[in-house]
């Protein structure tokens, strides 16, 4: 008898199922679980669009089948953005007035966590899975959710991303054409910036009746992560963790490196930022590349809008540029989902759902369409997202594709890479975030003042270049540093 794909999977899902709860059985583990008295399950996530579409579709699947089966009836409400569920989070900890009760799962990044931990209000994730189940997640995301002061897993990884590197292919080639810019030199940082000042040059040099107006080649989004990442590739771990007890670690040869390959090309305008997002740069013709988020991929525009018009554009993903000798770290980052201690049976339900969320065929239906990154060892790899695409039959937009078959294809050489929670982490990470970021907007604004009154860009600009402008801003931003980790 011939039946459509998706009953034939539902029909599979649901023997899967009750192979579980045989399984189960067998083993001598009594469940908590009563199939004729679901448990339900509240979760809060921070996914929209296309990415809330697909959490709830498999949130409906599950729903139709293993946990009809297992007794568990699994609810997902999105909270906007990272920091309103944040804020909901804190509320309901906090028992704000108004506030909507503790969910059952929640999305959370690790320093928010690590908050929630120190008011006890975590599971203990590690008392419903065996040291067989944690074996088959990537290490380091297991490493990353294990931030209890003994070691047990609180933080549940349940999708990932890394960086990459995004370029507006169709105006890259007539420019690489004409200068011989090659994409070799964007695999390091060192080389982005070269190229970026060619660009600039280039630009510039089309319009030889107007002085000074050539274009910024390049951004980046999450500048926390090209400090905290750089330091690492530099040899240089800034917030090292050990035993609870975090050390700040900066040296200034490493700092002034990443100051003068992010700072001066963007007080010199060959380095830009102006939208939200750099992905919203390179649609309004702003830039032509940048390095951002694996999930930026599916935001990654299809044209150019200029104010005359517009036109079509073709793409290029290559993986984020890497310091120049320095070793290959990648960040890891992505929320990932804790639960909230309760009873065992919520605490069962929810760590069953998990799990099945993160098998590799429903995390890879869940990546397809996000950007992220499957968690289990056995789903990263091109042939099992391929096989994946074929066996359900999966959509899947060709940047999204190609964004992670890059990552597979280089995941073994590259080291992913997150520190450690700490107290006040949050805190020290908006200092990475702002405080380079800040200072480059402000002088870059004076110096395009500078320019627009006729002065040369070298003229301009050499007061914010300067030895001393390094030494000035190094200060301030240890001083930044210290006071927000309370030192």
């Amino acid at each position: 008898m011939k039946m459509v794909g998706s009953t034939m999977k539902k029909i599979c899902l649901m023997c899967l199922a009750a192979i579980l709860v045989f399984t189960l059985a067998g083993c001598g583990e009594k469940s908590p679980l009563d199939p004729q008295n679901p448990v339900s399950l509240t979760v809060w996530h921070y996914y929209n669009g296309s990415q809330q579409a697909a959490f709830d579709a498999l949130v409906e699947t599950f729903n139709d089948t293993v946990g009809s089966e297992l007794g568990i009836y699994v609810q997902g409400y999105s909270q906007g953005s990272v920091s309103d569920l944040e804020s909901a989070v804190r509320d309901a900890i906090g028992g704000k007035v108004g506030a909507d009760a503790m969910p059952d799962i929640f999305s959370s990044y690790a320093d928010t966590a690590y908050e929630v931990e120190q008011a006890g209000a975590l599971a203990n994730l590690s008392d419903y899975l065996t040291q067989e189940e944690l074996d088959k997640y990537v290490d380091s995301y297991i490493e990353e959710g294990c931030i209890a002061a003994d070691g047990t897993l609180r933080i549940f990884p349940t999708a990932k991303s890394t960086e990459i590197m995004m370029i507006n292919k169709t105006d890259w080639e007539p420019f690489a054409a004409e200068t011989g810019a090659s994409l070799e030199n964007l695999k390091t940082i060192e080389g982005v910036a070269e190229t970026a000042q060619a660009y600039y040059e280039w630009t510039d040099g089309l319009t030889p009746d107007i002085p000074n107006d050539g274009k910024a080649f390049y951004g980046r989004d999450a500048m926390a992560n090209y400090f905290i990442i750089g330091m690492q590739q530099l040899g240089v771990e800034i917030f090292r963790v050990e035993n609870g007890k975090m050390t700040l670690q900066t040296p200034k040869e490493e700092l002034r490196r990443l100051w003068e390959n992010y700072y001066v090309p963007m007080v010199k305008g060959y380095f830009g930022a102006y939208g939200s997002f750099r992905s919203d740069d390179v649609k309004t013709g702003e830039l032509l590349a940048y390095t951002g988020s694996t999930t930026s991929a599916m935001y990654f525009p299809d044209q150019v809008e200029l104010d005359d018009g517009s036109y079509a554009i073709d793409y290029i993903v290559m993986a984020a540029p890497v310091f120049e000798g320095g070793k290959n770290y990648a960040v890891q980052q992505g929320a990932g989902m804790v639960v909230s201690k309760s009873d065992e049976q919520h605490e069962f339900a929810a760590v069953e759902f998990l799990k099945w969320f993160t098998q590799a065929e429903n995390n890879l239906q869940f990546g397809c369409v996000s950007g992220y990154l499957p968690v289990l060892k056995e789903a990263n790899s091109i042939q099992k997202l391929d096989q994946a695409i074929a066996d359900q039959g999966l959509s899947v937009t060709s940047k999204t594709y190609d964004c992670l078959a890059t990552i597979f294809s280089e995941i073994d050489a590259m080291t992913l890479y997150t520190n450690k929670s700490f107290q006040n982490g949050s805190a020290a990470r908006k200092v990475l975030e702002y405080n380079l970021a800040d200072q480059a907007a402000e002088d870059r604004a004076a110096v395009a003042a500078a320019l627009a009154q006729g002065e040369s860009l070298e003229t301009a600009s050499a007061p914010y270049v300067s030895e001393e402008a390094f030494e000035s801003w190094y200060n301030s931003f240890c001083d930044a540093l210290y006071a927000a980790v309370g030192r």
